[in-house]
């Protein structure tokens, strides 16, 4: 079950509507167009945000996975993404957690809230270039030598063609973005996906003007990865909060 203190079905998908009920602690939810839930929401806050030397790491480890956002309907969806995300959090999080049918509709449905899909590929060229270099340098080295990664704004030519890798499923505005329903290829040959995506999405956001890119709920001792980025804000259920340790102890208690 995912945590939540409060819900409410919104029928204003204005940008300053979708602002105000994320400060609120609630965010976007997958069952029904317009359902959001008030749960102990994590954010972060762009303005304090630095890449830290462990986030430069992954960075570095995972050079060459490239970010493309595509709007919502997403035209080129095939069943091979809704395959992915179904594997993903089947292994993750147990069976019937996130059908292959909810990610087609959350896709290519009528939604007014989900509005983005964040596309993660390795292209033809690095992938070649770090199967090539894996026989001659040290395990931790493959991918350093990838190219730069490409514009965001720049369309697909495809998802089969440019080795798509993962996905996550978003709600962006002016002002954020809640990177909500992430998804990846667990048996890539390229290590440490998830959090090279994650970090890619945090650039993008601070590049591009946002206030706050939202992490999702910290509910579960998993979660605890969310709280390594400088600039990071958790919602009490009233006020929001830097303080990790007591986020921590909130946690400690609940187990």
């Amino acid at each position: 079950m995912y945590l939540h203190w409060d819900e409410q079905r919104i029928t204003d998908f204005s940008e300053k509507n979708i602002n105000t009920m994320y400060n609120r602690g609630f965010v976007c939810v997958r069952p029904e167009n317009g359902l959001m839930q008030q749960t102990r929401s994590i954010r972060i806050n762009l303005s304090k945000f630095d890449l830290s030397s462990e986030n430069k790491r992954i960075l570095r480890k995972t050079e060459g996975l490239e970010l493309n956002i595509q709007s919502i309907p997403y035209s080129q969806y095939s069943w091979e993404i809704g395959k992915m995300g179904k594997d993903f959090y089947e292994q993750k999080f147990g069976d019937g957690t996130f059908s292959a049918n909810k990610i087609k509709e959350l896709l290519t449905g009528k939604r007014d809230d989900f509005n983005k899909l964040l596309c993660y590929v390795i292209p033809n060229e690095v992938r070649d270039l770090s199967e090539d270099m894996s026989e001659k340098l040290p395990k931790d080295s493959v991918g350093s030598t990838s190219p730069a990664s490409k514009d965001p704004s720049t369309p697909l030519r495809s998802a089969q063609d440019d080795n798509a890798v993962g996905y996550c499923i978003a709600v962006e505005t002016s002002d954020i973005i809640h990177y909500s329903y992430p998804f990846y290829n667990l048996h890539s040959e390229f290590k440490n996906v998830g959090m090279g995506m994650m970090l890619r999405a945090i650039e993008y956001a601070k590049n591009n003007g946002k206030k706050y890119i939202y992490l999702g709920s910290f509910q579960r001792p998993g979660d605890i990865y969310k709280l390594q980025f400088s600039g990071m804000e958790w919602f009490d259920g009233e006020v929001w909060s830097d303080d990790v340790a007591v986020l921590k102890d909130v946690l400690d208690d609940e187990k």
